[in-house]
């Protein structure tokens, strides 16, 4: 944002308050009360209403002023904290980790996966949601730590690119209490009488689940598909069909959302992956996601 003023204007006006007359404020601040008063003017004149009336032998706020001053209070007394913050800033640096999370990867999952770094003193870390391949573009170019998504890295040879397996979680069925009676009553056959919302094909686990859904017989009407998991899980708590969700995320889905757990997806897990451009994950903070014997082989 453009001003017409600078704070030098302001810094004076505050200090003229702050003193209660122009001759104090200039002995302050080791000027001439011209010079003082010149500035007063020049914002008075930037703002259009006077800030200072006559008072006496001295001068007080009209309510512009009053108005200004308490602006003018904020702005200088956050100044003042700077060259603080700034010794604080140049002998505790940030321990930045930049990380790349694929569409595809639920966001309660993501949240979990990074649990064990949350409480690293002074961690600033930056979360950058794209499409898979699109991330795997920027971490080679070295513009992210780490990506975490729901698929290794494919083989290319243009790519130097390793992954690294996080773990795993089966996947479960989901619903509101609207739906859920009539999804749990012959699970899994009964998931054709009620509407189901699914990931869309951004996700790996979905041809896993169109598999399970076709093993077990079910032509149920699809009432949705989304590439963000939380809008699923979002809509499926508003009642809109049953869905299917990692089960580790059970506690929350059933206590957070007023979800019921239908039945299980047998057979059918979601991978989790980070992935680097080192066989040995070199960053100690992505280090510490993965799990203790991948730390040591790699």
């Amino acid at each position: 944002m453009s001003l017409s003023y600078s704070y030098r204007h302001l810094y004076y006006f505050w200090v003229v308050a702050k003193e209660g007359g122009l001759t104090r404020a200039a002995a302050k601040l080791g000027l001439s009360v011209q010079t003082v008063s010149t500035q007063v003017r020049e914002l008075e004149q930037v703002l259009g209403a006077a800030l200072l009336k006559p008072a006496g032998r001295g001068l007080a706020l009209t309510d512009a002023g009053q108005a200004a001053l308490e602006v003018a209070e904020q702005i200088f007394q956050i100044g003042e904290t700077l060259p603080e913050r700034v010794r604080d800033a140049a002998t505790t640096p940030a321990v930045r980790l930049v990380v790349g999370i694929s569409d595809g990867l639920p966001k309660l999952v993501v949240q979990r996966l990074l649990q064990p770094i949350i409480d690293t003193p002074h961690l600033r870390l930056l979360c950058h949601e794209d499409e898979f391949d699109d991330l795997l573009g920027d971490l080679a170019l070295h513009r992210l730590d780490v990506v975490l998504a729901d698929r290794p890295a494919p083989p290319n040879p243009n790519l130097r690119v390793y992954s690294h397996a996080l773990g795993s979680s089966p996947m479960a069925w989901f619903a509101s209490r609207q739906w859920a009676d009539a999804a749990a009553r012959d699970f899994p056959a009964s998931l054709a009488d009620v509407p189901l919302l699914l990931p869309t094909a951004h996700a790996a686990v979905r041809s896993r689940l169109d598999q399970w859904l076709e093993r077990h017989g079910v032509r149920g009407r699809i009432a949705g598909e989304f590439e963000d998991s939380a809008l699923l899980a979002t809509f499926g708590a508003a009642g809109m069909g049953a869905f299917p969700a990692a089960a580790l995320m059970s506690d929350k889905l059933v206590e957070r959302d007023g979800l019921v757990r239908v039945g299980d997806c047998d057979g059918v897990e979601e991978a989790f992956y980070a992935i680097g451009t080192d066989k040995k994950i070199a960053h100690p903070l992505v280090r510490r996601l993965l799990p203790q014997a991948s730390r040591s082989d790699g």
